[in-house]
């Protein structure tokens, strides 16, 4: 194996520590804001990995790209549907209140 694939799974276990860390810290009241904030990186990947499918060569580059635009995807859109919901949540009722 050479160095740069150890280094970088190095990297990849240290950010989804950190990474898990930070969010299961996050106060229930911040969670709708970072799923925003989620959202937005998860669109920012999707273009990363739409160019790196593009501009790879072999077919490992255009199915690696195709498995990052699905799961971004998958993030993407989960997000939006959770955060709607939560943001209907905080809707008025129609009617007086008693």
């Amino acid at each position: 194996m050479s160095d740069v694939f150890i280094q970088s799974i190095v990297v990849f276990v240290l950010a989804s520590f950190v990474g898990f860390e930070v969010i299961r810290r996050v106060p229930p009241t911040l969670h709708t804001p970072l799923m925003s904030g989620a959202n937005a990186i998860s669109g920012i990947t999707i273009v990363g990995a739409v160019i790196a499918a593009a501009t790879g060569t072999g077919w490992v580059a255009g199915v690696l790209g195709f498995l990052a635009v699905t799961f971004a995807m998958i993030n993407v859109v989960g997000g939006f549907l959770v955060t709607d919901r939560m943001l209907e949540m905080f809707k008025k009722l129609p009617g007086p209140r008693k």
